[in-house]
C-alpha cells in the first residue's frame, strides 16, 4: 500500500485531544492489529468493512504515537452498549492507564479522537457539502430546539454531530434518544448536563468537514481481564453463599 497521508486536526476550545482524519482505504487483516476477524467476518458490504478496518488502522497509529508501542497486547472490547475502550489482553499484568478513544466516519474519511484516560471523548464529523430534509429534523430534536432549527436550518449539523459526540461520549450511542440531549443553536463552545455528567462540547468546521468534539472527566480505569475475572466471582460468591470453586474436602478423625 502507498504511504497513507494521515491528517492532524486542530484541537479546538482547548482541548487535550489528538484528532486525526485520513482517506478510507482497503486494509488487510494482517496490516490492522487492532482489528478482529470475529467482527470484520460480520460486515455485510465492503464499505463498512473498509470503514472499520480504517478505523482501526488509524487508532493503532495514534497508540502507537502515544507510546503504545507493542499493539499486540492491547485489544479493544466493547460493553452492553458497543461502546468501545481499550483494554490489555488475558495475560498482560498491566496497570497503566490506557487512552479513552471515539471513531468516526463519513463521505471517505475516517476520523479519531484519542485523549487521556481521564477523560472521555466522542467525536462525529458530516459534510459541509450534506443536506438534510427539514422533515428529518423532528427525528433528533423537540420543541423549542426543534423550532429553533426549523427557522435556522444552515446550524442543524451542528446540533446533529454534536448530539452523536455527546452519545458517544457517554457510551450509550443510540440508547441515548437524540431528541433529549439539546444542542444551544450557533454556540461553538458550551457545557451541557446530562444526568450527573458535565459534557464540554465544541463545534467547528475543518477539511471541509463540520465536526462536534465532546469530552468529559472520567475515573481512569487500571484493571485488566484477570482483575475483571476476579471480581465477577467476587460478586458471584457475595451474592450466592453457596456458590464455591472447586473441589470441597472434608478430613475425618483428625
Amino acid at each position: 500500500m502507498q504511504p497513507v497521508n494521515v491528517i492532524e486536526l486542530t484541537p479546538p476550545g482547548g482541548a487535550s485531544v489528538t484528532l486525526l482524519a485520513t482517506n478510507i482505504e482497503d486494509w488487510s487483516l494482517s496490516e490492522v492489529p487492532l482489528a478482529q476477524p470475529a467482527e470484520v467476518a460480520t460486515f455485510v458490504t465492503n464499505k463498512r468493512r473498509q470503514e472499520h478496518m480504517t478505523g482501526r488502522w488509524l487508532l493503532g497509529h495514534a497508540l502507537r504515537e502515544w507510546g503504545v508501542n507493542d499493539l499486540s497486547v492491547v485489544e479493544v472490547v466493547r460493553d452492553e452498549h458497543r461502546a468501545p475502550s481499550l483494554v490489555y489482553i488475558q495475560g498482560v499484568w498491566k496497570r497503566t492507564a490506557l487512552p479513552n478513544f471515539s471513531i468516526c466516519h463519513s463521505e471517505g474519511m475516517a476520523f479519531l479522537a484519542l485523549t487521556h484516560p481521564t477523560h472521555a471523548v466522542g467525536l462525529d464529523a458530516e459534510p459541509l457539502h450534506r443536506r438534510l430534509a427539514e422533515n428529518a429534523f423532528d427525528m433528533m430534536a423537540k420543541g423549542a430546539e426543534l423550532e429553533a432549527l426549523r427557522s435556522s436550518p444552515q446550524h442543524v449539523f451542528q446540533a446533529w454531530t454534536g448530539k452523536e459526540a455527546v452519545q458517544k461520549c457517554l457510551g450509550l450511542g443510540m440508547h441515548l434518544n437524540p431528541r433529549e440531549i439539546e444542542i444551544p443553536i450557533g454556540v461553538e463552545n458550551t457545557t451541557i448536563s446530562i444526568g450527573n455528567s458535565k459534557i464540554q462540547l465544541v463545534y467547528w468546521t475543518e477539511e471541509r468537514y463540520h465536526l462536534s468534539l465532546a469530552w468529559r472527566p472520567v475515573e481512569p480505569s487500571t484493571s485488566d481481564p484477570e482483575e475483571r475475572m476476579l471480581e465477577e466471582t467476587r460478586l458471584a460468591m457475595q451474592a450466592d453463599p453457596n456458590w464455591g470453586v472447586g473441589c470441597k474436602t472434608q478430613r475425618h478423625g483428625a
